[in-house]
C-alpha cells in the first residue's frame, strides 16, 4: 500500500480541472497539465484531490504513488515554482548571462553557449552561481543536468559545475 499515494493534493490557491485522464492545473505562475497512467483513478473533494489504484495488481500498486507525485509536482509547480542551483569551481572558471542565454567559460578552447530551453530560466547572479528555476519540476532538473554536463566535477582537484549540495568525493593524486 503506497504511503504517498494515500495523501491527498492540497490546492492551495489553485484552479484544478480533471477531463478524464488529463490533470490540469492553473496557478499564479502559469498552467500545467499531467496524464495519470491507466491504473490509477483521480477525483477531487474537498480536501483535494485524491488518488486510488483502480484494481489490486502490482501495476495499479506501483502506479498509484507515482501518479499521485506526478499530480503533486504540477500542482506545487504553478503554485511556487521550481528551482537548483549550480555552482561552479575551478580557476577561471566562469558563468555570465548573454541576453537570455547562458555564457560559460569552462577551460575549453572556446566558451559554451548555452540556451535555455522554453518555460526555463536562468540566472547568474555570480559568475560562480547559475540558477535554473520554472514551474516544470522535470524540465528544471534536465537543464541542471544538461549544464553540469558540460564540465562535471572531477575527483582529483574537484574542479567543475556541480549541484549546491553535492558532494564530491575526492581521490588522493599519484604518489612518487
Amino acid at each position: 500500500m503506497s504511503r504517498t499515494g494515500k495523501l491527498p493534493v492540497a490546492l492551495d490557491d489553485v484552479t484544478v480541472t480533471i477531463e478524464g485522464r488529463k490533470v490540469t492545473a492553473k496557478g499564479k505562475k502559469g498552467e500545467l497539465s499531467v496524464t495519470v497512467l491507466d491504473h490509477v483513478n483521480v477525483s477531487q473533494g474537498d480536501e483535494g484531490i485524491t488518488l486510488a489504484p483502480a484494481n489490486d495488481t502490482k501495476q495499479a500498486q506501483a502506479n498509484w504513488g507515482t501518479s499521485r507525485a506526478l499530480v503533486q509536482n504540477v500542482v506545487t509547480g504553478v503554485r511556487e515554482g521550481f528551482s537548483k542551483k549550480l555552482v561552479i569551481s575551478g580557476v577561471g572558471y566562469r558563468a555570465a548571462m548573454q541576453g537570455k542565454d547562458l555564457k560559460l567559460s569552462l577551460g575549453f578552447s572556446h566558451d559554451v553557449i548555452y540556451q535555455a530551453p522554453e518555460g526555463i530560466t536562468l540566472e547568474s547572479p555570480q559568475p560562480t552561481e547559475i540558477i535554473v528555476s520554472g514551474i516544470d519540476r522535470q524540465a528544471v532538473g534536465q537543464a541542471a543536468a544538461n549544464i553540469r554536463e558540460f564540465r562535471p566535477p572531477e575527483p582529483y582537484k574537484g574542479k567543475g559545475v556541480r549541484y549546491e549540495n553535492e558532494y564530491i568525493f575526492r581521490k588522493e593524486g599519484k604518489k612518487k
